[in-house]
């Protein structure tokens, strides 16, 4: 078993190697969440999450053997950047397998550091298994993502980070996937601190670790689907479970509506850039999932690892979903000025018009009227609500068009 002097030895062994991230208190959220909440911005780590603590450590206590064989692991992502970098500093062959589903980025950044990336299955789960297959073949060392005690002990040095930058600290939400950062996290604190709660938060599409702890042992998820694809787990570790349910006080889940919200948040309101994972915890807190009034509240961000086109949508999502993007339809009669009167009044109500489409050929439109569809950007709900109320004032039908 793991215990405190391993994560306070992992720490030493991480000196120089890992950055010290910061523990910000975000004024915006702690208003959201009536309580002080402070983001431990693990997404500006190297290699761009927490992963790379965990897997050092696993690596600086290879054997000279073993280092000569090299390393092998299963990762969504984070990790497999993780174990490539550290298997670099090293000076060893890393061989990284990930689900073939896995974002581009994270597979571009794992080759740029060195390692050999096998792309294999759909979910992490199966690229365990091809790795370990894999494995055999070279005795090469494996290097679990979550369920092994030197992987833990290093991402158990969060916790031990978050207690000296916040002493006054009351609770700590972290991401679970197959738990190897919440069994750390919650070692180190609780060994501390017991007093402090740690609360974990999966994807509810892929809550293993919840379902585990309700039925009393290790439940195998029939699929693991969620945005968060760093925590798409199907099946915790045998360690990381037990230890789950020796520290950690509750486990609650975030919907993916959720936590793209939370990433647009982030993005709009922290500047931070967070992968699905990363927001997982902050989603909970911010949607109420476990009551936190008036503690002081340490949030694990955990990844920024996110593909820029998967951003590019949860943006457009969300600013519909704001009410900050809207679509109107309207007939009008097909003559000049007609159109030039439409966008007038958009115009004099603020609204901007990002894209529009006028179209006179429909079946069933009398030949002297068009359509106009027209998407355009308001600041807020209520003031789309406004530019339709307008257009309408001036004659014009306008429908609300679902994007």
């Amino acid at each position: 078993m793991i215990d405190l002097k391993d994560i306070i030895e992992a720490r030493d062994n991480l000196k120089g190697i890992t950055h010290l991230t910061n523990l910000d208190l975000s004024t915006t959220f702690s208003n959201m969440a009536g309580a002080k909440v402070y983001l431990k911005t693990e997404n500006l780590q190297k290699t761009g999450s927490f992963k790379i603590r965990g897997a050092y450590n696993k690596v600086a206590q290879l054997s000279e053997k073993e280092a000569q064989r090299g390393v092998i692991a299963a990762s969504a992502g984070n990790h497999a950047q993780g174990v490539a970098m550290a298997a670099a500093k090293a000076g060893i062959p890393s061989v990284i397998v990930m689900p073939e589903g896995a974002p581009l980025s994270k597979v571009m950044a794992t080759r740029d550091y060195g390692a050999r990336v096998v792309l294999h299955g759909q979910v992490y789960d199966d690229a365990y298994q091809k790795a370990k297959e894999i494995q055999r073949s070279t005795e090469a060392t494996f290097i679990h993502a979550f369920d092994d005690p030197h992987v833990i002990a290093g991402q158990g040095t969060i916790g031990l980070e978050i207690l000296d930058q916040l002493p006054e600290l009351d609770m700590v939400f972290v991401p679970i996937g197959g738990g190897g950062l919440a069994s750390g996290v919650a070692l180190a604190i609780k060994s501390r601190k017991p007093q402090v709660k740690v609360i974990g938060v999966e994807a509810e599409g892929a809550a293993c670790m919840k379902a585990s702890r309700e039925a009393g042992k290790i439940c195998n998820l029939t699929s693991a689907s969620t945005i968060a694809d760093g925590i798409a787990v199907k099946c915790p570790g045998n360690l990381t479970f037990d230890l789950i349910q020796q520290y950690v006080d509750d486990i609650v889940t975030v919907d993916d509506e959720e936590i793209a919200s939370t990433i647009l948040l982030l993005l709009e309101r922290a500047k931070l850039v967070v992968e699905g994972a990363g927001a997982v915890a902050l989603a909970s807190v911010l949607y109420h999932k476990y009551p936190v009034a008036g503690k002081n509240v340490a949030v694990v961000v955990s990844g920024g690892n996110i593909d820029v086109n998967f951003i590019s949508r949860i943006i457009e999502k969300g600013l519909v979903k704001a009410g900050r993007h809207i679509r109107l339809s309207t007939a009008m009669i097909d003559k000049p000025g007609s159109l030039q009167a439409f966008l007038h009044v958009i115009a004099q109500e603020r609204g901007n018009v990002i894209s529009i489409n006028h179209d006179r050929t429909r079946t069933r439109l009398p030949l002297d009227q068009a359509i106009v569809e027209a998407v355009i950007e308001t600041q807020s709900k209520e003031h789309g609500e406004r530019i339709v109320q307008a257009l309408e004032h001036r004659g014009f039908k306008v429908e609300l068009v679902s994007l």
